[in-house]
């Protein structure tokens, strides 16, 4: 239950943000009339999200045996995927984050609706399938009644931050907010890439090399209740395979390469010319 509350809380607050920049500038410009574009927008966008993901779990369901693992394995590692680039795009872009949208709402203000509406879709839609990818990878180390009720939570309480920022002008340290999701979303990525090349050893699409690097489940069962949840959060398996923990750790050294690295936009700003 914990990963789908923090992945539904972080990408429904996103998505709150967004929404809330652009109501804010019509409202700053004094374009009330164009309102329910951004509404529309915003509706139908979680509306397809639902679809997407209904269809996404559908087609899960449809696999069995090695298929199923198969498609368990790869759906954990392109989740992964994206949650890495969301965490890795939020660490570069999330300063100016608040400006381009304020640009964007104002650009799609000066013509029709449809820009407006546009501009919300696509940003909700963008979200509402990243959380439904996440939400299927978390599905597969977790109950589904407890993948619904995390995410039911998670996206309520995006919805309560959104509506003390904007609403109740309340203000908090979001910056702080996403440094702190971002580590906790960081330990779920590793997980998930542990356990998508798991998967994928049972389906025999990645060789084990060897099968059990070592076997702690004397000491913590992965099949434990402690077990369970540990798996959950940080892919824990108490005899991983030595593919297994080479991605693991792998994915740990590859974040540590790309934080090392100063991202292009201080580079920049230390006074290098732009081509």
């Amino acid at each position: 239950m914990i990963p789908s509350f923090l992945l539904a809380l972080r990408e429904g607050l996103e998505a709150a943000l967004i929404i809330g920049i652009v109501l804010g500038v019509l409202r700053k410009i004094n374009r009330p009339e164009l309102i329910p574009a951004v509404w529309r927008g915003t509706a139908a966008a979680v509306l397809m999200s639902l679809i997407a993901a209904l269809a996404l779990n559908m087609a899960g369901a449809k696999f069995e045996g090695v298929a199923e693992e198969a498609f368990e394995g790869v759906a954990m590692l392109l989740a992964a995927a994206v949650l890495t680039w969301v965490i890795i795009w939020m660490r570069r872009q999330g300063r100016t984050m608040t400006k381009d949208i304020e640009s964007r709402a104002t650009a799609a203000a000066g013509g029709s609706g449809k820009a407006l509406f546009a501009l919300a879709f696509l940003a909700v839609f963008r979200e509402g399938i990243e959380l439904a990818l996440f939400l299927l990878a978390a599905r597969f180390a977790s109950s589904p009644m407890q993948t619904l009720l995390g995410t039911l939570l998670g996206l309520a309480g995006a919805v309560a931050l959104g509506w003390l920022l904007f609403a109740a002008s309340y203000r908090f340290s979001l910056q702080r907010f996403f440094q702190i999701t971002n580590i906790l979303l960081i330990l779920f990525a590793a997980g998930l890439v542990g356990l998508g090349v798991h998967e994928l050893n049972e389906a025999g699409w990645i060789p084990s090399v060897i099968e059990h690097v070592w076997d702690i489940n004397y000491i913590l069962s992965d099949k434990s209740e402690s077990g369970e949840i540990l798996k959950v959060i940080l892919g824990y398996n108490g005899n991983p395979s030595l593919t297994e923990v080479i991605a693991y750790i792998g994915y740990y050294v590859f974040l540590l390469v790309i934080f090392w690295r100063k991202p292009q936009s201080q580079e920049i700003s230390a006074g290098q010319p732009v081509v």
